[in-house]
């Protein structure tokens, strides 16, 4: 059973998912460092970035998502590394492994809650940049696996700046799909839980089900966004995956929208954007970053569109009130 509210936000996440299209021409049209590097950035942005939507589809702010982008940018490259470089392989593995290991991480995290949820989550990316750097023979330790080589499709070598683009371009659309098809089957689950866990497991929802299966969904996405950065980089190092990268997909998710996957596009590309205007300004970027963070977040409180649809509906409800008067008024 659908409900408009349900049918808007499909309707909304599967504009999100068109406005991703545009991203496939750039390295067709221009060769132009540039804009391939903006192209490439916001489609690794965007697909870390809906792994923190699943997440907070059921009301929580999940830290995780640098640990599981290494522990699928680290698989995929190890892959890579030993020979095997077709590009649907190393998809699969760069999602199986991560959302495996969230597994029995999430039996013993996902029963925790607010603030206990958070810092536990952030301390696991922490832990698991010890274990990099700890097991050199595995992970390269500090100096990372160099060289990977390049994916490839049948056979074809997609290792060329403009292929690269099209290559992450196409991981962030799995990405987005991934988490469209999940947050979709399970929205009257994941929602019930973001607005009353207690309510929802006395009518008999079994939230740690649920839970488990948003978070290992999460960690699968974020292996994705994981495996297009080691590929466009040819290198899987500690760096890429630091802790306090997660700001940055936070903040997408929330400067663009929450709750549907076209305000994290949104987000992400704006913020992306902006990130790269704002680089040419050197000591100043942070700073001018930080204004345009409070600036949207003042002016739109529930991120861009989000905004926007709230605006959309109340004035779509005045104009029923109005029209209501106008009737009852010719009675």
């Amino acid at each position: 059973m659908t409900t408009p509210k349900r049918d808007r936000d499909f309707k909304l996440d599967c504009w999100g998912i068109l406005l991703l299209l545009p991203l496939f021409i750039v390295p067709l049209i221009t060769k132009s460092p540039l804009l391939n590097s903006l192209a490439y950035q916001s489609a690794i942005g965007i697909s870390a970035a809906v792994a923190v939507y699943v997440m907070l589809r059921m009301g929580l702010l999940s830290f995780t998502v640098p640990a599981f982008m290494a522990i699928g940018g680290y698989a995929a490259a190890m892959l890579a590394k030993s020979g095997t470089t077709e590009l649907i392989p190393l998809l699969l593995i760069a999602f199986v492994v991560p959302a495996i290991t969230a597994l029995p991480l999430g039996t013993l995290v996902l029963r925790l809650k607010g603030v206990y949820f958070i810092f536990v989550t952030f301390i696991f990316n922490e832990i698991l940049q010890l274990v990099i750097f700890e097991t050199p023979g595995l992970t390269g330790g500090s100096n990372g696996i160099s060289g990977v080589p390049s994916a490839t499709l049948f056979g074809i070598d997609l290792g060329t700046p403009q292929l690269q683009v099209l290559v992450t371009v196409v991981v962030c659309v799995v990405a987005a799909l991934c988490a469209l098809a999940v947050t979709q089957r399970f929205r009257p689950e994941f929602t019930s839980i973001e607005e009353n866990e207690t309510l929802a497991e006395s009518l008999g929802v079994a939230v740690w089900k649920y839970r488990t299966i948003g978070f290992s969904a999460s960690a699968g996405v974020s292996g994705l966004a994981g495996f297009a950065l080691v590929n466009v980089l040819s290198t899987a190092h500690p760096s890429s995956f630091a802790s306090w990268s997660v700001n940055s997909y936070i903040a997408y998710v929330f400067v663009g929208g929450r709750n549907t996957i076209l305000g994290v596009v949104v987000g992400s590309l704006l913020l992306v954007t902006m990130t790269n205007v704002f680089s040419a300004y050197a000591h100043l970027s942070a700073g001018l970053f930080g204004v345009l963070l409070l600036v949207v977040m003042m002016a739109a409180p529930g991120g861009l569109v989000g905004t926007v649809v709230r605006r959309y509906d109340a004035r779509k409800e005045r104009l029923r009130g109005e029209s209501d008067v106008r009737v009852g008024g010719g009675v």
